[in-house]
């Protein structure tokens, strides 16, 4: 997926000074990581608050092994 994004000039030299990656799109690629984290994050929290139950979940099928 192509995404055009609308920097902050300023914020984005601060980021490159402050990691010295010079390459806008390396230091983007770099910002996805902190994003996989947050959502990472975000739901083990909700998991959390469900504490660990869903009433309205049906049962998951499960696959049997075949005896050897």
């Amino acid at each position: 997926m192509h995404t055009t994004l609308a920097l902050d000039d300023v914020l984005l030299a601060k980021a490159q000074a402050l990691t010295g990656i010079g390459e806008t799109s390396a230091l983007v690629k770099e910002a996805l990581t902190a994003l996989k984290a947050l959502v990472q994050r975000e739901s083990t929290r909700r998991l959390a608050l469900l504490g660990a139950r869903e009433p309205a979940l049906s049962d998951v099928p499960r696959r049997r092994m075949e005896p050897a």
